[in-house]
């Protein structure tokens, strides 16, 4: 198994450290309509850098776990916002096949990146969102609507194909998309929740073949998906989404924009070390 090989002592701490990280990813998932992806990546990248599994094949892991856990996260999260009114069912409709489309082709790259691609990946993103989120925003607007349906298309497949190779439910990208063309920030993340559903099933999908045979993978794994990290998150993950659903629609709008643009600085400063210093 993943953890056969540890104590006692180091193996309780980490499977609390899994726990309380689904935790955490289904309160994001609901807050900020993000999958959580940005919390169990770099969670799950730690663990199995602690266990010793390979390096080489560390992030891709997380990533791979990070997008099958949030097949159960994001359905909750879209289903809770799309209850309360606030989910864009429409422009889900129109991004359904290039987002897929863009996860296919972040998996095919997933097999053959270096482990550096994804984390720098998940850097230029998130960084660039958490600026436009802390600075208000205002200066950050294209337009004061969404563009044509070939432009959306076209940001769709970048969504998806961006959301790959970070392990994330789409929620970073999307809110920042919708938000440069003058979308409400509850609009954006309930959309954002409902992309999730797009790109998590098809993505895990993806990184378990290409993770197939691939050496230096634990014993547990499918591909780039680990079995037993994935059922000891997932149920504190959907018990909490609901939670994050609620505070969404009660927190002011420059509250939760500057909260997650504080989370995502975060993580980002965090991948940015990793980067610099221990490679």
């Amino acid at each position: 198994m993943l953890f056969g090989a540890l104590g006692l002592d180091a193996l309780i701490p980490m499977i609390g450290a899994l726990v309380i990280a689904g935790a955490l990813s289904g309160l994001m998932a609901g807050l900020f309509g993000i999958g959580g992806g940005a919390i169990s990546v770099p969670v799950l990248y730690e663990i199995f850098r602690l266990i010793g599994v390979d390096p080489a094949v560390c992030m891709p892991l997380a990533v791979g776990t990070s997008l099958a856990i949030i097949v159960p996260t994001s359905f909750t999260s879209a289903r809770g916002h799309y209850l309360r009114g606030t989910l864009d069912m429409e422009l889900i409709r129109i991004w359904a096949v290039p987002v897929i489309l863009g996860v296919a082709i972040g998996a095919v790259i997933a097999r053959y990146a270096n482990a550096a691609v994804f984390q720098i990946v998940f850097v230029i993103v998130a960084s660039v969102n958490a600026l436009k989120l802390l600075s208000g925003g205002a200066r950050w607007q294209i337009a004061d609507s969404l563009p044509g349906r070939f432009a959306i298309r076209i940001y769709g497949l970048i969504i998806g194909l961006l959301s790959s190779l970070m392990g994330i439910g789409g929620g970073t990208i999307t809110n920042l998309v919708l938000t440069l063309y003058g979308i409400d920030i509850r609009r954006a993340i309930s959309t954002a929740a409902g992309v999730g559903t797009l790109i998590a099933l098809p993505g895990a999908i993806g990184y378990v073949i290409a993770g197939w045979g691939k050496p230096g993978l634990p014993p547990d794994a499918l591909g780039y998906v680990s079995t037993l990290a994935l059922v000891l998150t997932v149920p504190t993950t959907v018990l909490v989404t609901p939670i994050g659903v609620w505070l969404a629609h009660t927190l002011p709008r420059r509250t939760l924009e500057v909260c997650f643009g504080l989370f995502l600085l975060t993580v980002s400063g965090r991948f940015i070390f990793e980067l610099m210093f221990q490679r």
